[in-house]
């Protein structure tokens, strides 16, 4: 009888723990149903908060004062306005993709994954303050700029894997085969 290869012989079987990630805990492993609930979960609740985006950029749009304007003129401009937010939303889709593919490419550890939602979490409240005077300057050209955000989001909520997965499944790996 011959003798198993010594890479037949498994190696320590030490567990290595499944790292939580940030929005998906460790459903991502598995990829069942609760990952898929979560997934379907966070796409609802961006989309709420897109719709309700969208129409406060609306109503700040039709509260700039537009009377002073021909209605030719206010015509060109509310198709102007048409274009430039479909342009707007193919461009933040355009990002968005480019992104993720580049991320794609050297994904972030589950570390690194976690390092950065809580640097975004500090800086989200600050951003948020400083961007309602610019927001109300900007409210003519309102539609296009969410628009883009719109394409940006959707885009990434029709990802099969987000960076943070990969990173993740590539770190397990390493970890599984010994390294």
């Amino acid at each position: 009888m011959a003798s198993r290869a010594s890479s037949d012989v498994p190696a320590s079987e030490v567990p290595v723990p499944i790292p939580a990630l940030p929005g998906l805990g460790t459903t991502w492993y598995e990829r069942g149903a609760r990952y898929w609930a979560r997934r379907v979960w966070t796409a609802v609740l961006l989309l709420l908060v897109l719709a309700f985006v969208c129409y406060i950029a609306l109503r700040l749009y039709l509260g700039v004062p537009r009377s002073d304007l021909s209605p030719s003129v206010r015509t060109v401009w509310d198709w102007t306005q048409a274009g430039a937010s479909v342009v707007a939303a193919g461009w933040g889709w355009t990002k968005q993709r480019r992104d993720h593919r580049r991320k794609l490419l050297a994904p972030p550890t589950p570390q690194q994954t976690g390092d950065a939602k809580r640097g975004e979490r500090g800086r989200a409240t600050g951003l948020a303050r400083a961007a309602v005077i610019p927001l109300l300057i900007a409210a003519p050209v309102l539609p296009a700029v969410v628009a883009w955000g719109v394409g940006w989001f959707l885009a990434m909520l029709t990802v099969r894997e987000y960076p943070s997965e990969a990173g993740a499944r590539l770190w397990l790996q390493g970890k599984t085969i010994g390294t």
